[in-house]
């Protein structure tokens, strides 16, 4: 892929079928040396055997085992990227010239192991995308390249990367390409417009389809988090801005849609809600107001604040980042850690949530004196509410970006939650319930 990657800045255009010859003969040539590195092993004695049955593809364990790296530590809103950008729509039009790519129909659940005519569609498919060399050859076996290949599309889609063919993983298979041409072109548009304004020396930067953020420093991304943005009924929106203030411990301020929506119903059927999540109700005066002076049947929620006391069932558990926005959203910790691990990370009101936002607080308040990570975490385990105003404000930026390519011709995919780039097989997720149910988490969901 390098190799096709110099050359695609060199000509511009580079033709399918002779960016294929020199992919595949790379691949042939690492995959001699392996097996001339492993011929006395026990594993090739095993692989080799007579017996091995429909494994008559090339075998390299080590495939099965790794993933080729598609992430970069270039930023994602570089402006080599755009050049890459470009390189990737020109390929893609080649690929769709040439009849794009067959669909996959499998009748038995593919993965590393099976057998099945279908993986012959598989082979061909991830070959066109140059996910899979061609000297993997093409045969019914789901052998190890294909397993290989299988995790390298699944990471370039931000699907996991367990070389199975589950629902989603077919669904990204299955999109034509002449629609994945229309989602690039509609993406580079947005990069163009975010390329026309003057990005910071230091950013923090939400990419809401990806669902995560990077911290950039002199085009360089020092840190990358997983996030839980904004569900499709409460989508998170595009923005820029500057975090200005850091809150270790912070106070939760439920805003009035959640009062009405979700407090209030959760009240009616379980009065020591508020109680037993430390919440508490405030009036104008600052004073606090009995829980069961209210009338919760009513079909208006009280004019009180709905406040939460910071400690470990906090909304937004230890930590806050603030910056001014029309749309009162922010970002913060979780006390809900495992929601990070899941595919569909897309069920807040509108806020971000950070995983390991530790180390990003550490990033922001470099700059900050008096603010060690050592400090940070004895602050943070005081339960004391502690605002910190940044020294240098970092810039913030919320962007809706479903579709970029990186060096290596490495070209990214990601689900259009929201329905806006034009085509509703690329909403993969769109149908599957994502909405949190009522009493679920924080501003953004509600403590339980």
């Amino acid at each position: 892929m390098e190799m096709v990657g110099k050359m695609s800045k060199k000509s511009g255009i580079v033709a399918l079928s002779r960016r294929a010859l020199l992919t595949g003969a790379a691949a042939a040539g690492a995959a001699a040396i392996a097996g001339q590195a492993a011929a006395q092993t026990a594993i090739d004695e095993l692989i080799t055997a007579p017996r091995r049955g429909n494994w008559d593809d090339q075998f390299d364990a080590k495939a099965s085992r790794t993933t080729a790296a598609v992430t970069s530590n270039t930023p994602m809103l570089s402006a080599n990227n755009f050049i890459y950008m470009q390189q990737a729509i020109t390929e893609y039009q080649t690929i769709v010239a040439n009849g794009g790519w067959p669909q996959v129909n499998p009748s038995v659940k593919l993965k590393i192991g099976a057998v099945d005519p279908s993986v012959q569609q598989l082979r061909q498919r991830l070959m066109i995308s140059g996910d899979l060399p061609r000297s993997a050859g093409m045969s019914n076996s789901f052998d190890s390249y294909v397993d290989g290949a299988v995790k390298r599309f699944q990471a370039r889609h931000g699907l996991p990367q367990d070389g199975v063919l589950g629902e989603f993983t077919l669904k990204a298979l299955n999109v034509p390409a002449d629609t994945r041409l229309m989602q690039l072109n509609v993406n580079q548009q947005r990069l163009q417009e975010i390329m026309n304004k003057q990005l910071e020396r230091r950013y923090v930067v939400v990419n809401i389809p990806a669902a995560y953020v990077e911290a950039v420093e002199d085009d360089r991304v020092a840190l990358r988090n997983t996030a839980i943005v904004g569900s499709i009924t409460r989508p998170s929106p595009t923005l820029d801005s500057k975090i200005h203030e850091v809150i270790l411990n912070p106070y939760w301020t439920a805003p009035r849609s959640i009062v009405q929506k979700d407090i209030m119903p959760l009240m009616r059927k379980d009065p020591t809600y508020l109680s037993r999540n430390a919440i508490r109700l405030i009036d104008g005066n600052g004073n606090e107001v009995a829980p069961e002076t209210i009338d919760w049947n009513a079909e208006k929620a009280p004019d009180l604040m709905f406040r939460q006391d910071p400690g470990k069932i906090n909304a937004m558990s230890s930590t806050k980042l603030n910056f001014h926005n029309a749309h009162a959203v922010y970002m913060h910790d979780t006390p809900q850690q495992g929601l990070f691990n899941k595919l569909m990370r897309f069920e807040s009101s509108g806020c971000v949530r950070v995983q390991n936002v530790r180390d990003l607080v550490v990033w922001l308040l470099k700059n900050t004196p008096g603010w060690s990570r050592q400090e940070i975490e004895r602050v943070i385990a005081t339960r004391v509410n502690t605002p910190i105003a940044l020294t240098d404000e970092v810039g913030v930026h919320w962007v809706y970006i479903s579709a970029w390519s990186s060096k290596d011709n490495i070209v990214q995919f990601r689900d259009d939650i929201y329905a806006i780039d034009g085509n509703a097989q690329l909403a993969l997720q769109a149908n599957i319930g994502v909405e949190t149910s009522a009493g679920s988490v924080e501003d953004d969901i509600l403590p339980q």
